[in-house]
């Protein structure tokens, strides 16, 4: 997310979150892990260290997912981070995917949170949506006490949904969420994420020719009805 070079007003002059370096930090850590963001990382260690907003337990867990992210492979530490938030809906950070899911109510909710980022002078970065938790954070993070501790109160059940997932992959990731939350005055609380398949798997096409057999089978001549269904859908009705 950018920040406008004529900044409006109504920042001006506006008491800071306690805790809007650290969350700006955290922001920072749920990126993609290239070459840009971990060159980064002693910086972010060291600002995590003077803003001091984290209990001493949550903190060092920063620090060595820090640690971990700094000496890892490159190409491993990247193949990681995809594989745990792109690949299931669980722990996705976008936060819209476990409000409305795919449906239409999705697109009206990320317009309505584009406005209310212009209004304070913050801009997405090309190709940046809305909703991911990354630029949700640098929003916050602009705000004042009481209002950056109520949007987090706010999303606090998206967040905890999120933690819990990742602490069942057992993630150190999860003690950004579990920050997170702390930062809200909430209790990080590992949720039992809902049983899930992963998105390119529940969105396969089903068998060739299914429509072909008992359902849905046009007479001679006719044009032949085709059904496209979800593979759970498929294979559930297969095993009855």
């Amino acid at each position: 997310m950018d920040k406008a070079h004529n900044q409006g007003p109504s920042n001006i002059g506006k008491k800071r979150f306690p805790g809007a370096i650290t969350l700006r930090v955290l922001s920072a850590l749920l990126g993609y892990p290239d070459a840009l963001l971990r060159s980064h990382l002693p910086e972010m260690a060291d600002l995590l260290r003077q803003e001091h907003a984290l209990p001493a337990v949550r903190a060092a867990e920063l620090q060595a997912l820090i640690g971990s992210l700094r000496v890892g492979d490159p190409l491993a530490v990247e193949a990681a981070y995809v594989e745990l938030f792109d690949r299931g809906r669980a722990t996705s950070l976008h936060l819209f995917e476990h409000v409305h899911g795919d449906s239409r109510d999705r697109g009206p909710a990320m317009i309505d949170l584009g406005q209310t980022y212009a209004r304070v002078d913050l801009f997405l970065a090309e190709g940046e949506l809305p909703d991911y938790l990354p630029a949700v954070l640098e929003f916050v993070s602009t705000q004042p006490p009481r209002e950056a501790k109520a949007f987090l109160g706010e999303i606090s059940h998206l967040l905890k949904g999120i933690f819990g997932a990742l602490h069942k992959r057992e993630s150190p990731y999860a003690s950004i969420l579990g920050a997170l939350l702390e930062l809200a005055g909430e209790k990080a609380e590992a949720v039992e994420p809902a049983p899930e398949q992963p998105i390119d798997e529940s969105w396969a096409e089903p068998v060739v020719f299914d429509g072909c057999s008992t359902q849905g089978q046009a007479k001679p001549g006719q044009p032949q009805p085709v059904r496209i269904v979800r593979k759970a859908d498929y294979l559930q009705g297969a095993s009855t």
